[in-house]
């Protein structure tokens, strides 16, 4: 069944591999069951139907993904967008929570009239090779400050930005083992090496009573107080309009960067061979729309799910694993809740430092190509957002083309997309 479903031979994969890389990614994304709810209960929605709502998202987006592209990448309720939902629109611009939602829905409306257009594709297409290469390798930076800030060892310091966290303290102390042993066990092409560092850590922080083991099961609340509650014809004023918009661009650019990055890692986008990149990009798109109905802000792919690619997952049975565990979340959600951030930061560390081998696709001797590249890998994890990583490298690849002489060979795609950049920038900073 699952031969006729994914293709698992056609990947070079098999049955165990997907699952354990399922597992993996599941394990690497599954605080946002946490995290989610607390950033979106702050607008007044209720927090258990917010935590149910996350799950049921996360479980349909994923299952739409494993099914429609057989792509192994998990989708849930997005960092980021979570947070522009809840303090910028509703707690700065005085919208309803129910109105922000609407906004979701509708540019997941737009989302997927874009996609099935094929104006998505047509603009992923003017994306070039370097900044391509340039967009992996930013992600792989950007799940980079998130693993060191999750393990304590990067923090927060008033003169510098950043500084040194306490090497002495238990959790970093745990999450420096824990990548050593997936470093290790993956050079010696231990299968499973990043879900065996993971619980390694997870045990261990049990024994040194950095987390505790905090049950196994219990009963899922109602989602009755955010389902279907969005206010769609509040969305629509004026006020909204230019929100909708930054939710487009955020939710395109974010998107269509972390799945070309993902896929480009698990070698499913090649040079001049087809792929199921319009599959994927149809799943992420109608999974804001579901999102939106459950009662959670934009749905969407995880770059995350580099951990599960690294364990070797291909196919769409790593993403319908993800699904199922994210399903079975809503009755065993303190034992998901027992595996600290201590624990899956040293699956990100590793996968990121992975992931910046794709620098060496750049072409570096030429500086049209180079600079605009560099910019879009820096400006990720410095802003911390993938989205201005793009903003950053389509406008430097623009200026630079046409400075130099070379305007003719720039895509039309990246002209519109580095003028919406612009835009967006001009008025819609904020």
């Amino acid at each position: 069944m699952f031969e006729r479903l994914f293709k698992l031979s056609e990947y070079n994969t098999t049955v165990r591999t997907e699952l354990v890389a399922g597992l993996t990614t599941f394990l690497t994304m599954s605080y946002i069951i946490f995290v989610n709810p607390d950033i979106l209960s702050t607008t007044g929605m209720n927090r258990d139907a917010i935590f149910v709502a996350t799950c049921i998202a996360a479980a349909l987006g994923s299952g739409i993904m494993a099914f429609v592209a057989n792509w192994p990448i998990g989708m849930a309720p997005g960092m980021g967008l979570n947070a522009f939902f809840a303090f910028t629109v509703v707690a700065a611009l005085g919208f309803t929570w129910q109105q922000a939602l609407g906004a979701v829905f509708i540019s997941g409306l737009i989302f997927v009239f874009l996609t099935v257009t094929g104006i998505r594709s047509w603009l992923i297409q003017g994306i070039p090779h370097s900044l391509r290469s340039a967009i992996a390798a930013g992600i792989g930076l950007f799940l980079g400050i998130i693993a060191l800030k999750n393990a304590g060892i990067v923090v927060d310091n008033p003169a510098t930005l950043v500084g040194l966290g306490d090497l002495k303290q238990t959790g970093p102390l745990l999450a420096i083992f824990g990548f050593f042993v997936i470093a290790v066990l993956d050079a010696l092409r231990v299968r499973g090496a990043i879900l065996i560092g993971i619980l390694a850590v997870t045990v261990l922080s049990w024994i040194f009573g950095v987390s505790t083991f905090q049950g196994i099961v219990s009963a899922p609340p109602s989602m009755a107080p955010t389902f279907l509650q969005l206010d769609i014809v509040g969305a629509l004023h004026g006020g909204l309009i230019h929100v909708i918009l930054v939710f487009v661009l955020v939710e395109v650019f974010d998107a269509t960067g972390t799945l070309i990055g993902v896929a480009k890692r698990a070698n499913l986008i090649q040079e001049g061979k087809p792929s199921n990149l319009g599959r994927a990009l149809l799943a992420d798109s109608t999974a804001i729309v579901a999102g939106s109905l459950m009662g959670t802000s934009s749905t969407t792919a995880y770059v995350e799910s580099a951990s599960g690619v690294q364990a070797g997952g291909r196919t769409g049975l790593t993403a319908m694993v993800v699904a199922v565990l994210f399903m079975a979340s809503l009755f065993i959600s303190p034992l998901a809740a027992s595996v600290p951030t201590y624990a899956t930061a040293p699956a990100l560390l590793y996968v990121a430092g992975l992931m910046m081998r794709e620098l060496t696709e750049v072409e570096w001797d030429d500086l049209t190509e180079a600079a605009p590249a560099a910019l879009t890998a820096l400006a990720m994890p410095f802003t911390y957002s993938i989205a201005n990583g793009l903003a950053f490298g389509f406008i430097s690849f623009v200026v630079m083309k046409v400075c130099t002489g070379k305007w003719n060979i720039i895509h039309p795609a990246t002209q519109i997309v580095a003028a919406l950049f612009v835009i967006r920038f001009a008025f819609f900073a904020n």
